[in-house]
């Protein structure tokens, strides 16, 4: 048998070192600098961007005092859309949702004249940077598809499927007469009932005085309901300012 040990050389220290001399220059030539791996950079942190707004959720800025003191005129707030893959929006959530075609009338885009600045808040959109082109508002759920709601009983409350809700979260309503059964109240404050279409919600504002919500549409085709394929999202956080930083949580008046 050959003696093995002889087919096998060793180079030395000198050869060696020459070997890792190369393989780094080799590893050099690789590296791309910086600037050249920007756009790639770029390009991935926007893809996850409209990934994240198209599946996720994406941020929003309350335009108007509807859900105060629940959410105030600028608040950010933070609207997942997780939650409703599995199930559909439940009493006390508050929602995201595109206003039907009734609710649009003082509605007006957000879009410039101009095609292309349009084209590219368009492009921005995705990735949630510029608005959506269209009537996002902000309400909490009363009543779903199959339930029956209206107002008020002797004590002016909202019922639903004939039981008072007691609402913590309301800021103000319009006065109730409990000595005037004959009294006249504004619009809106006495409604229904109105037996919500399944897929559908019925939704209202905290702040009842300054929210025109379901109440303000019941001659419409959806007597005041918005679809459920209407929903963008639930909302769950506020996001800014700092001071308001924190949950917005689900609050089911029909389990108090």
């Amino acid at each position: 048998m050959a003696d093995e040990s002889g087919s096998v050389s060793v180079s030395d220290s000198g050869d060696d070192d020459g070997g890792q001399q190369r393989r780094k220059k080799r590893g050099a030539k690789k590296q791309r600098p910086f600037w050249q791996e920007l756009p790639i950079l770029v390009v991935i942190a926007a893809v996850i961007a409209a990934l994240m707004v198209t599946f996720v959720g994406r941020p929003y800025v309350i335009p108007s005092q509807s859900m105060e003191n629940t959410l105030l005129i600028g608040d950010r707030i933070y609207v997942q859309k997780i939650s409703y893959y599995a199930s559909e929006p439940g009493p006390g959530d508050v929602v995201v949702f595109v206003g039907p075609p009734s609710w649009n009338g003082h509605y007006k885009s957000v879009r410039s004249d101009n095609a292309v600045v349009r084209g590219i808040q368009n492009f921005l959109s995705y990735f949630g940077l510029v608005p959506p082109d269209e009537n996002d508002l902000v309400k909490r759920v009363i009543a779903v598809g199959g339930q029956t709601v209206q107002c008020c009983d002797p004590q002016g409350r909202v019922m639903v499927d004939g039981k008072p809700l007691d609402e913590p979260y309301i800021k103000k309503d319009y006065p109730w007469f409990t000595d005037r059964p004959n009294a006249v109240y504004p619009a809106g404050r006495v409604f229904g009932p109105v037996k919500v279409p399944e897929g559908n919600l019925w939704v209202m504002g905290d702040n009842r005085n300054e929210s025109a919500d379901s109440r303000a549409h019941v001659s419409d085709d959806l007597q005041g309901t918005v679809p459920v394929d209407n929903v963008r999202g639930k909302t769950v956080f506020k996001i800014w300012p700092p001071g308001r930083m924190g949950p917005v949580k689900t609050q089911n008046a029909q389990e108090n």
